[in-house]
Parts: C-alpha cells; structure tokens; sequence
C-alpha cells in the first residue's frame, strides 16, 4: 500500500479559523510541504542560538519527492508479489519540530520526519514508482547541498552507482513508468532501510507495479536504523503485506520549544475538528513528468490523487555524494517562524490531498499573513494508549509526535480499488477456492458450480489442512451463509427440481443431497459421495450414461450437476406427521394500553393494515396470497376477532384468564383476506374507538405469545405474530418482569445479568413456538425500559425480527415505521425451517450463531427464515485435509413456503486446502472475519464480563497477524508493523467492533438499546455488519448532479469534514446529514428550502421535495441507500455545533471516542505492542 504518493501543489491551508475556539488546528506552523523533498534546512534565516549547524546529510534523494506531514508511515503495498511495508509507526515528528543538532544522533532505528512519505493512502496497484521519479517542485535555493541521486538497485541491495547530477537523473527517470506497466530502466526494486535481509538477492521479485521501498535519508555515523527491507518468504511464493515501523524518539528534541502550556490540547484531542478548513484536490489527472507512462488507477478515485507537474528542477547545488546508507537519519533544520518554504509562490503548508475534496473552501483564512504559533505536538506511544492529555505528561515527554492518519491503511481506498479491479467483471463460480469480489463492490454472479457470495462467505477460501496449523494462525475458519438471500433481478433464481415421488437422490450413509462434487462411476450405475467416500446405487429413474470425460451426459440439463444452488420439491416423508403443510398464517396482535392509544400508534396500525394485507408475500405467478390473517388486541386481557365473511360485523371475545390462555374461537380468527375484506376493514376502523378513552396501562407480554401459538396449534399450520407492544409487561400474569435495569453494573462482573433474561419462563416458550412453526416479529414502542433482552428471547430463538421505536411519534417516525412493517409483511419467508451443514471429511461444523433454536448439535431449527437472516457457523478439523482434493460445504435448508409447499434448498462450496500459512493470508476475507468476530463477542457477554470479551479479541487478532509476522513475512526489525494484504483493515475494523455500543457503550447508550443492538448484530449478513461497524461518509457537495453515480465515500473521521460541505453518513440503521456552518446560501436553499443555516430545521425526517438538481440528486441518494438496506433509515438533520453534533461523532469511528473507544491510529499502535510482546 503506497503513500509515496504524489501530492498536489494546491492552495495552503491550516491558519486557525478567526473566531473558533476551542477546537484544535491541523498542524500548520512552519510545516514542511507535501510535494517538496524535504530539505535538510530550512528556509536559511541566519544562525539560530541553540542550533548547531548540521553537516551535510548523506542518502537523500531529491527525486523521491517525499511530501511530507510529520509522517513516519511508508506504506508501500502493491497487489504483486512484493510484501508491503508501513513505515515507522511509532513516533513521528509533527510539523515543526526540529530534530537533534548533528552532534546527538538518533538512537538506532529512527527515522527522521523527511524520510517518510505523506499522501492518501493507496491500497491497490501501488503508485510508489512515480514517486521515486518525481523532480522536486521549487524549492528554497540552499547553498553548499548536494542532491543525492536514487540508487536503482536489485532487492535486497543498498549500494549501487550514483548518477552524476540533477540532469542524469531526470534521463534515469525517462522510460520509467507509473502503475502498471513494467519500466524500461531498471525499477526502483526493494530499496531497503537498513542492511539487507539475509535471503539472496532477488532480481525482478518487484511487481510490474515497479512498486517498492525507498533509501531513507541517513547520517553516516552511529548505530544502523531498523531494516525495512522486502520480505519475502523463503518457504513460500512472496506475496504482498504492509508493514508499519514504529520505534521511539527521544524524548526531548533539544531546542524545541514545548507549546504554551494554555493550549492544554493532548494526543487525545486528536484529530482536528471541523473547524479545520480542508486541502484541495485536482479534478482531473494532469500531465505526467517527461518521459513517463502514466499506467496508474484513474485519477477519478479516492486516494489515488495525481499530482501536478513538477516546475522546473531548481534544486540545490551539487555536494559531497553519499557513500554509503547506514546511520540514523540527519537532523533538519525547522523552517523558521515567517519563513516558510514556498511552493509555487504559495505562503503556508499544504497537506497531502484528501480523498474527494475539491477546491478551496467557504470560509478558509488569509494565507499571506503571519502564520500563528505552531500546534502542540501530537504524542503517540504504543506504550501508553489511549495517550494520556498533553498536560499531563512530564514536560521531557510533550514533543512526541503523531502518525499521519493517510499513512495507514484506509477502507475507503480498498473498497475503491476493489470496485475498480472487480466491479466489471461477472464473478464466476466454477473455480475452487475463488475468493469473491468485497461485499461493497456492485458485481453479477454467474453459477457454475459453487454456491453464490451472496449465500455463503467465508473467513477464508483457502483452509489449512492440519488443526496444528489452523492453531497456529488462530484464524477462524467460518462461512457466514444467507439461505434465503435476495438476488439482484439480473441473476436468477435457484431453480425448483422436482423428483417425484422418490424424492432427491442422496448419498445412503451421510444423506448429503446429489451435488456437482459426487463422482459417477461404473458406466454412471453408481456414485461416490464427495463428503463421505461411500458408494451409493443410482435409482433407476434417474441413471445417464457418462461422456468420455466422466461426466454425465445430462450434466447440464440438470441444475443439482451443474449449479452451487437449487431447490428439491421435497416429498411427504420431509413433512411433520408424513402430511403436507397448511399455508401459514399471519396475527397481528395489537398493544391497546394508554401509552399505544394516546401516542395514535394503535390507529397508525390499523390505517396501514387496510392496505397492506393486499400486499401479503404469494408464490411466484399466484393472483393472491395462500396466506391467511387473523387479529388480537390486548392491554391486561386479550381480545379475539371473529372476522368470519358471513358475518355482517366483527364480533369481539375476550378471555380475562391471562394464567391459563386458550383460544376462544377457531372458526373465524384465521380468514382469507379477500373472503373477509369488508368485515376486517370495518373491525381495522372500529379498534381505535373502542379504545380511545382506555385507561389502562398496565400489559401482559407471554399470553400473547401463548395466545398466538394456540391459535396457530388449532389451525395446524405455521405462521408469523406480528406484535406490536409499548411498556414493560407488569401486569399479574405469566412472564410477569421487573424492572431491573441498573447502570452502575456497566465494567462490572455482573453486567452481563444485562444481557441474560430474567427469567427463564421465555427460553421455555420460544421452544415450544420452534417445535410449532410459530415465528414472533416484535416491534416495541417504549418509552422507558422495556427489558429487550427478555422481551426478545422468543423473537431470537423462533428466527423472527425485532424494530425498536423509542419514544414515538407518529410525526417524526411514522415514515420509518411503516417502511418496516410494510417490508416485513412483504419479504420471502420460510417456516419451519431446519438447516443442516454437512461438510467432506477432516473438517465439521462446530458452532453456529444467528437467530434460531437448536435442539441438538447438528440442527439448526427456525420457526421463520426470512430473506434477511444468516447463520454463521464456525468449522473445526477432526481430520487431517488433502491439499489435492480440498474440502466442501454443503447447506441445506428443510422449509415451507409462503404457499405451503415444502421445499428443500441447497447450497454447495468448495474451498482449497493449503499447506503454507501464506496460502491461508492470502484467501482471506476480512469482512467475513469481522462480522464472525462481533457475532463471537457478542455471545460473549452473555457469560463473561465485557473486558474479558475485548481482551479476548484484541488477542486472537493480535495473534493472527503475530503468526503472519512470524511465519510468512522475513526477518526484519520488530518496529515494523506487517499486515497481509488480505487482512490490511483488520485493525481499524475491529477497533470498530470494541467501541461498539454493545462492548464500550457511552453513558447516553441505554440497557435495552444494547441488548437490541447484540440481537440485531447477530443475525446480519456481511454487507450490514461491514456499514454498521464502519458507516459510509458521502460527501453530498461532491455529488455529481448529472450522474447517477454517489459522491465518493470518505474516510470516517472528523478532520475529513470541512466546515462548508454538507456530508451524508448511513450506518444501516440511520441517515446523518450534516452541514457545515460555512456552507454556501445556494446550496442550503436548494436543500432545505430556507435562506439561511439558522433557519434549517432539524426535525425534518424528510428532506423537502424542492425543483433543482442537488435537491433532486440528494433525495435519490437517500431513496437509493435506503433500497439498499434490510430496515428504513431514520434521517437525521445534524448542524454542526449543535448538540446532536455528539450523536454524529460517535460514528466517526476512525477518532477517539467519548466512551474511551481509541482512534484508529492509537489502536494501531496497540495492536502493534500486542503483537511485539506475542513475538518477543
């Protein structure tokens, strides 16, 4: 991953906003400038006391062209062969420190500020080679300083031949290339940091890509810096990785003056807030340097951000070369206050360029004056995370310094490229082992044999053949599958293969279901099972001759040869009681305590159903739903409605006798929708009537659900209650709670009584809703604690849904409501649904997590599977894997349909196995990983007090990359930090899922919203749980109106925003638009309606429906996000500096959160620490 990467020449930025206090600034006095190679001095104001005069550096190279913020992070990963290294990450200079005179040297291993590069953060095709070949822009002229040419060398090599001057080395840089195509002069391969690694040199082990690591600059005396050298296994093919250096500074940089103690501003206020006006970016790639290709990603993507034509070379004057690169580096002479180094005529610093950031903004500074004093210095220390407030620290420790935020891996930039790399191309099935496309890439699935991503992923696709090894690495070997899963309307459905009478073929000792693995064999009379080995006879009715190749001659006509995924029609010996299922019925049955009635909940409800029971799910081409309705009311007592179709009124019964419920009347609860219309639409108009003047508050919960049961037990079919409740059921009956919600258990022992129900009453009667078919969708409306983790255990366990409301108004959340339940009633659904995971020998399903009841070890029951549930199951070995014949899955799922009709569907994958541990790295998927993590944790607390469960993960990942350290990346120095390519985000996603509500809630998040979160979680796909953990950030002011296509997402952190931009954040849950209070009058009239920020109301829960393009294309993004999604986004108008602005900012997930959660790079900095003690 590359952030030597060309940055812009654009206007400076970073003078504190005028009239903004309070919020820290962006680095900005006397920083060096991104774009110019960093200079030995700075601009020369005559000799500063307390500064010696440095010698004359040796090994610096004014054709890397490093821009530069403080940052001691080289990332350099190309998706080749050549591992990738994330320079130091340990302690940075930040801008306008000054490094030791010449005298005291750096300790061995540091790295001086100038050898590192700054700019957006590159994970695809690296474009590192065009930084290696950039002539500096103009620069301040120095006398007495040599430019010290690049040294091309081979891997693994330090020394090599030194181009005489300026002008031969712009002639060594014709011919090069930039991104993908192979350079003509020899690429700048491996140059290392450090003496080389003791693996032999290796001509040509660079990717095309012409990727590699750059010479850092070095004084020739003192001990050798840390190697950062290529690492390329020995055991195993190279393949790419990052890795992160980190070591420590000194911690006094004599001559520094610490900050103004008033500021009191510490690493823990990082990053700069909103306030900070933001750099700009080219809109359009510009012209290369002569004589280069420019091969790279388009320019058009986040972080890939060319740069502009460097001006003529004015370089300083030739000086003594460089004999050799050992040494820790020189010191820099800090530009002096007033003096800052130009760049294009330009007073100021310029950062590196953001990803999807325009020109200058509303509201920026004037950058001719003086600029103001530098900021406090930014400490980062492994040893101490979450760093601990500036004033705190001994006054020998403040001048530490942070990490560049762009120099470490960026989700933006991996989704992006992979979008780029993988987003046109149909992803086909028929190869073993084939990792999918990332969930957030938009591609078509072609079936040819292995079951669609979009049904089953995997943590990886490569597995380890010995449980010794799967030990070793500690990754978990799981496959996050989605049974029922929605297709996009360009693929097609599994298809329906019917048997007949003798039902599907299957092996005789495992029962795993005729797939594309069996093998045919004696003429086609016979074949082998591919999990079990056993032979079994082929009926006679379904034998086929074999073709020369073994195949059967029928092999494409029949979708269970050919296909990952289909159905059987299943026979009567797969139904309960050998008999075939009545269709399903849905209940609604209704809260009508005061709470409901006086909120007009109960008459929403009722409006909506007059509608919405047109729209019940019905199979295929049938004219209406097989479905049948019925309808229950309760506060205290229950109420029936016998809405038979020859009555010419509804009638109502009501049973009192909540102890011991029963069902007042069979005929007439469950009705035809049509037959009965007009006698549903008059009882859907009286109910809010003849509860209008209801005093009663007080509700029972289990006697509905019992009611429910019994009446769906007497009609002899499966079906869904849809229960609608509003308060904690106090009322004398059975499943009678209390309310026991306490904050100050929260890091205590016993917090996790939180999350368990409070009595076991309703474990007792999901079990009995599971062997019924009964499945329970709850939508709960509270106003105070309601007890979710108990209330929901019946809901959990039967696989239905719960949607919380709190506080409800219909004005502000009736849209969001009746989106839910219309797609609820909607959606495909299965009923009594058995799953089974059957897998080829040496490996088993060990462990299952979703929303569903088990019975025993194997069978997963669901009284309702709904297109949106997944299962995750985890796999251990029992056995010793063929690397030859690899390992299978096969799902099969045992359900009704919406129609009544038992079907069974089945999904099949092949994995490969491997030997090396490299080969599992590099199948891996971290999204899949991450939502099996947070599914594991989140079952955790049910047990284990929170710490131990974070403790737990920060180690298994700790101890995942540890092993990729030890055993695939080479030797080199323990300050690196080395990630696999695969796995590159695994830290800053996990460090998402630890700030989690759920694992470190605020003190505004309440008992119930965390156990309803630690349910939802459970039960989502990979696609959900990667927005939920990491929301996407859209800027809306990039947006282009005359497309179709949505702005680029930026990365989640606060000094990403610019105060005159308006920026959309989704979580899946909720929609965040949030505008600047400098954003221009125009726009917030296009948007709002209003001429002013002040006047823009933030209860709209809909933008207004205004006739200009922005209006036009912000509202279809918003409709476009919210199809996306499985639930109806809330939409949240957020002002900046207006108290709901916290809200915001507890989903800027890359910041430090005012729970205790770290930042990103902090918790980068953790992991590292971990790591280094596991490899220590």
């Amino acid at each position: 991953m590359s952030v030597n990467q060309q940055t812009h020449t654009g206007p400076p930025y970073g003078q504190p906003q005028p009239g903004y206090q309070g919020y820290q600034q962006p680095a900005y006095g006397g920083q060096p400038l991104p774009g110019v190679p960093q200079l030995q001095y700075g601009a020369y104001n005559g000799p500063m006391p307390g500064y010696q005069q440095p010698v004359p550096p040796q090994g610096y190279f004014p054709s890397l062209g490093f821009p530069s913020k403080g940052c001691p992070v080289s990332l350099n990963s190309d998706n080749s062969l050549a591992p990738n290294f994330i320079g130091s990450l340990r302690t940075p200079a930040t801008s306008g420190a000054p490094p030791p005179p010449s005298g005291p040297t750096l300790p061995s291993g540091h790295l001086a500020y100038s050898q590192l590069g700054h700019g957006d953060v590159q994970n695809g095709i690296a474009a590192s080679a065009a930084s290696a070949q950039r002539p500096p822009a103009s620069q301040p002229f120095l006398p007495g300083l040599a430019p010290t040419p690049v040294i091309q060398t081979s891997a693994f090599q330090q020394y090599g031949p030194t181009p005489a001057s300026v002008q031969q080395l712009s002639n060594d840089m014709t011919g090069m290339t930039i991104g993908r195509t192979t350079a003509s002069a020899p690429p700048p391969a491996g140059l290392g940091y450090g003496p080389p690694t003791s693996g032999p040199p290796v001509s040509g082990s660079l990717s095309a890509t012409g990727s590699g690591l750059y010479t850092p600059y070095t004084a020739s005396q003192g001990p050798s810096p840390t190697s950062v050298t290529q690492s390329l296994p020995l055991a195993q093919p190279p393949f790419p990785v990052q890795t992160i250096t980190t070591q420590r500074l000194p911690t006094q940089v004599p001559g520094f003056a610490p900050p103004p103690p008033s500021t009191g501003i510490g690493p823990s206020s990082y990053p700069p807030t909103t306030g900070a006006p933001r750099p700009p970016t080219m809109s359009g790639p510009p012209p290369p340097p002569l004589g280069q290709t420019v091969a790279g990603p388009p320019a058009s993507q986040p972080n890939h951000i060319s740069s502009p034509p460097p001006s003529a070379v004015s370089g300083p004057h030739p000086g003594p070369p460089v004999t050799g690169l050992h040494g820790p580096p020189p010191p820099t002479h800090p530009p002096q206050p007033g003096y800052q180094m130009q760049q294009n005529g330009s007073f100021g610093p310029v950062r590196g360029s953001q990803p999807n950031y325009g020109g200058a903004y509303p509201g920026t500074p004037n950058y001719g004056s003086q600029p103001g004093p530098p900021p406090p210095p930014k400490r980062l220390d492994p040893d101490s995370i979450p760093s601990p407030q500036l004033n705190e620290l001994p006054p020998q420790q403040k001048p530490r310094h942070r990490i560049d935020p762009d120099a470490i891996p960026s989700p933006i930039q991996v989704i992006e490229d992979d979008r780029s790399n993988r987003g046109s191309e149909p992803f086909v099935t028929g190869v073993r082992g084939h990792v999918p496309p990332l969930v957030t890439t938009n591609f078509i699935v072609k079936d040819e044999g292995n079951a669609s991503p979009r049904y089953i992923r995997c943590t990886s696709y490569n597995i380890p053949c010995t449980s010794d090894m799967a030990k070793q690495s500690q990754v978990p070997l799981a496959a996050v599958i989605k049974p029922l899963a929605t297709l996009p309307p360009e693929e097609t459905l599994p298809y329906l293969v019917d048997h007949g009478e003798s039902g599907p073929v299957r092996c005789n000792r495992c029962k795993a279901y005729m797939c594309p693995f069996m093998q045919f064999i004696e003429g086609g009379r016979r074949f082998q099972c591919c999990f079990c080995s056993c032979v079994t006879e082929v009926p006679p009715h379904y034998f086929q001759h074999l073709d020369h190749t073994g195949k059967r001659v029928d092999f494409y006509d029949r979708p269970e040869l050919s296909l990952g995924s289909y159905e059987f029609l299943a026979t009567v010996d797969y139904c309960k009681n050998n008999k075939f299922p009545s269709p399903p019925a849905f209940i609604f049955m209704i809260d009508v305590s005061y709470n409901a009635v006086k909120s007009g909940l109960v008459r929403l409800i009722c409006e909506e159903l007059k509608s919405l029971l047109d729209y019940l799910p019905r199979e295929g081409n049938m004219e209406e739903s097989a479905i049948r309705v019925g309808f229950v009311t309760y506060n205290k007592v229950l109420h029936f409605y016998n809405v038979k179709s020859s009555l010419a009124q509804p009638q109502m019964m009501v049973v009192s006798d909540v102890a011991d419920m029963f069902v007042p009347l069979l005929d007439g609860l469950l009705v035809n929708v049509n037959d009965s219309r007009t006698v549903i639409a008059s009882l859907l108009d009286q109910i809010p009537e003849m509860f209008a003047d209801t005093r009663e508050t007080e509700t029972v919960f289990a006697p509905v659900i019992q009611a429910g049961l019994e009446a769906l037990k007497a009609a002899e079919c499966a079906g869904k209650l849809f229960i609608f409740h509003t308060s904690l059921p106090i009322a004398e009956a059975p499943g009678k709670l209390k309310n026991r919600d306490d904050k100050k258990l929260v890091n205590t022992d016993k917090e996790k009584t939180l999350f368990q129900p409070q009595t076991s009453f309703y474990n007792n009667l999901a079990k009995d809703c599971v062997a019924h078919g009964c499945c329970v969708d709850l939508f709960l409306f509270p106003n105070q604690y309601l007890d979710v983790a108990t209330l929901g255990v019946v809901t959990y366990q039967t696989g239905g849904s719960i949607y919380k409301y709190a506080y409800f108004q219909p004005e502000t959340d009736q849209d969001r409501f009746l989106n839910d339940l219309r797609r609820d009633v909607q959606k495909e659904v299965g009923f009594d649904a058995v799953m089974r995971v059957r897998t080829s020998t040496g490996i088993r399903a060990t462990d299952f997590f979703g929303a569903f009841y088990m019975s025993n070890t194997t069978d997963v029951e669901m009284a309702g599977l709904d297109c949106d549930k997944t299962i995750t199951v985890e796999f251990k070995h029992d056995d010793k894997l063929s690397e030859d014949s690899g390992a299978l899955l096969q799902c099969a799922v045992l359900y009704t349909s919406c129609a009544g009709q038992r079907r069974l569907r089945i999904h099949n994958l092949s994995l490969n196995c491997c030997t090396q541990l490299a080969d599992l790295y590099r199948n891996c998927e971290t999204d899949t990983l991450i939502n099996y993590l947070a599914k594991y944790a989140y079952r955790g607390v049910l047990s284990s007090p929170v710490k131990t469960v974070r403790d737990a993960l920060i180690n298994q990942c700790a101890q995942i990359l540890a092993c990729y350290r030890k055993n695939c990346a080479s030797p080199s120095s323990a300050g690196q930090l080395i990630l696999p390519e695969c796995m590159k985000l695994l830290p800053v996603y996990l460090n998402c899922v630890l700030k989690s509500d759920v694992l470190q809630p605020g003190p505004e998040v309440t008992t119930d919203d965390r156990a309803y979160i630690r349910q939802l979680v459970t039960s989502m796909d990979v696609a959900e749980t990667n927005v939920f953990f990491y929301p996407r950030l859209l800027p809306l002011t990039k947006a282009d109106v005359d497309s179709d296509s949505l702005p680029g997402a930026i990365r989640n952190s606060e000094e990403r925003l610019s105060k005159g931009d308006i920026y959309l954040l989704e979580n899946g849950l909720n929609i965040f638009v949030w505008v600047g209070v400098n954003v221009q009058q125009g726009l917030i009239q296009n948007l709002f309606g209003v001429s002013s920020f002040s006047q823009i109301n933030k209860a709209l829960t809909m933008l207004p429906v205004l006739e200009n393009p922005f209006s036009k294309k912000v509202r279809s993004i918003i409709n476009m996000l919210q199809m996306q999604r499985s639930r109806y986004m809330k939409l949240i108008i957020v002002k900046q500096e207006d108290k709901l602005e916290m809200l915001f900012k507890h989903f800027l997930v890359e910041d430090k959160s005012l729970s205790g959660g770290a930042s990103y790079v902090d918790f980068l900095c953790h992991m590292h620490k971990e790591i280094r003690q596991l490899l220590s």
